[in-house]
């Protein structure tokens, strides 16, 4: 009886197992974009121009999957050349010694159809804090002619720089500053699943 037992449990556990399936982010078809404040009067927008990974996830229990990911903070780009040189400098990014920002989750839970919470510690400029992804989108899976499958998504959340060592200010005559705290960060993500005979 125990060993009838024992056996169901590795069956359903390797069920579990099998069910997962590792994803590479597609850094071609997917783009990390942040909007902040300046001056208080209008929104900056920019992007980071590579952003790679892999998650492991099963579309049929999306609870389990686990997301790790590389930004590229050297590839920021606000369609300013004099500003991004600025970001990447040790008053924002400091990229010379922090070329890149990652996260790594810690618990995903589904809220509804294709939303899933995702929460995990961001690391930035040396400094790691916990955040939550609101992730929205998770469409039916797509076969490419390669037989290749891909899923894509969309993520968003707040951050506030100060937390993260990125500080640099200037006060405005008004009262105002020059750089808002609050970043919105979105992010749509593309992941590619291999075929087994590639």
């Amino acid at each position: 009886m125990l060993l009838r037992m024992l056996t169901l449990l590795v069956i359903a556990s390797s069920s579990l197992v099998f069910g997962q399936s590792t994803w590479t982010i597609d850094s071609a078809h997917s783009a990390a974009q942040f909007s902040v404040r300046h001056m208080m009067v209008s929104n900056v927008r920019g992007q980071f121009g590579k952003v790679s990974g892999t998650a492991v996830y099963d579309p049929a229990n999306p609870g389990a999957a686990t997301v790790e990911a590389t930004i590229d903070a050297t590839t920021i780009n606000t369609r300013e050349p004099r500003r991004d040189e600025d970001l990447r400098s040790a008053n924002f990014f400091d990229t010379a010694n922090y070329p890149t920002v990652t996260f790594k989750s810690k618990k995903v839970e589904q809220v509804g159809e294709g939303h899933l919470k995702v929460t995990g510690d961001l690391t930035m400029k040396g400094v790691t804090k916990e955040v939550v992804l609101d992730v929205t989108g998770l469409n039916t899976e797509v076969k490419d002619q390669r037989g290749n499958t891909h899923i894509g998504a969309s993520a968003t959340t707040r951050l506030n720089r100060k937390d993260f060592g990125v500080s640099w200010n200037r006060a405005l005559d008004n009262g105002g500053v020059v750089v808002g705290d609050d970043v919105d960060v979105i992010l749509d993500v593309e992941l590619v699943k291999k075929a087994p005979n590639t």
